[in-house]
């Protein structure tokens, strides 16, 4: 089922301010922000704020402002935490 424009906007919303954690537990930060490819909605990165010394230690790419890039590709559960899969992103 497709879901349309708004409810994709409206999830999105919801994501910000949320945890990111990994699958075993592991904190990486909040989410700040998304980015997503303009021309199709795809959402690309969650960029974090507020990174532990844990993800700080982990190399991550960084955007222009020098937040941490988390790949959205690696997101595996969204509820009250963002749970994403650690080893898709080192």
């Amino acid at each position: 089922m497709m879901e349309n424009l708004n409810d994709s906007k409206l999830y999105s919303r919801q994501l910000i301010g949320k945890t990111v954690v990994s699958k075993t537990g592991k904190r990486f930060g909040e989410v700040i922000n998304l980015s997503f490819e303009t021309r199709t909605g795809e959402l690309l990165q969650i960029l974090l704020r507020n990174p532990t010394g844990y993800c700080e230690g982990l190399n991550l790419e960084r955007d222009k402002n020098g937040a941490l890039l988390i790949p959205f590709s690696s997101v595996i559960a969204v509820g009250d935490f963002v749970v994403i899969a650690e080893e898709d992103i080192i």
